[in-house]
Formats: C-alpha cells, sequence, structure tokens
C-alpha cells in the first residue's frame, strides 16, 4: 500500500510502483541506517550521503514514453554494463551512473550489488 507521499510520486506512472518497491526492499533487506526521502521529482536513499536515487523517465524515444524507473547510483569507478544508460564523473574518482529498469526482474544480484556498493562508497566520503 502507498502512502501520500509515495501516491503523488507515481500519479503519472503507477506500473513503475513495483518496480520501486523492489528496488526498496532490496535495499532495506541488505543494508543498515538507510533513510528515504521522497521529492516532488525523486526518491533518495542515503547514509551519511545519498547512495541511490529512484526517479521517472521524462523522455521519449521514437515516440514512445520510456517504462519503468531510473536507479542513479553513486560509485568510485566507471561501471562498464550495459544497463547503464549514462555515466559521468562529477568530482574526480566519483562516478554517477543511471540505469533503467524495466521491471521487477531487473532488480537482480547485479543491482543489489551495485547497490550495496554505493551504499559503502557515499557511507566511507
Amino acid at each position: 500500500m502507498m502512502d501520500a507521499d509515495h501516491a503523488a510520486f507515481f500519479i503519472q506512472a503507477p506500473e513503475a510502483f513495483p518496480i520501486y518497491e523492489r528496488i526498496r526492499e532490496t535495499i532495506y533487506s541488505a543494508l543498515e541506517g538507510v533513510s528515504l526521502k521522497v521529492q516532488k521529482t525523486q526518491i533518495s536513499f542515503s547514509n551519511r550521503h545519498v547512495f541511490a536515487v529512484v526517479s521517472l523517465p521524462q523522455r521519449r524515444t521514437m515516440g514512445r514514453p520510456h517504462t519503468g524507473v531510473i536507479l542513479t547510483l553513486g560509485l568510485g569507478y566507471r561501471l562498464e554494463d550495459p544497463r547503464v544508460m549514462a555515466a559521468t564523473e562529477p568530482y574526480p574518482r566519483r562516478w554517477t551512473h543511471h540505469v533503467l529498469i524495466h521491471s521487477v526482474g531487473d532488480v537482480d544480484a547485479q543491482i543489489k550489488e551495485w547497490l550495496s556498493e554505493a551504499y559503502h562508497f557515499a557511507n566511507a566520503k
């Protein structure tokens, strides 16, 4: 069941809520001391610092909207993986990665590993 903040966030894309729920469950089942903040355009997960963000795709490709969610992770290195839509290095050795997740099944062991790495990277800053 969605609370009011989550309902407002997912009002334009209710089909993305189960994907987000799987990400949230993955984070809370494996990592301690995580706080969550629902904002207008993103939902952030943090320990000492933000380590993961869920947002909804805004751009259209070939006339069709993207489905799913975008998971943004911060790591100390660049991920070389076809699932990464974009990666930038805003600061030396601080990489921001955007991963488009289309379905609940896409939240797999690899995503869980990246979330754990991002959690530990943020906690060590």
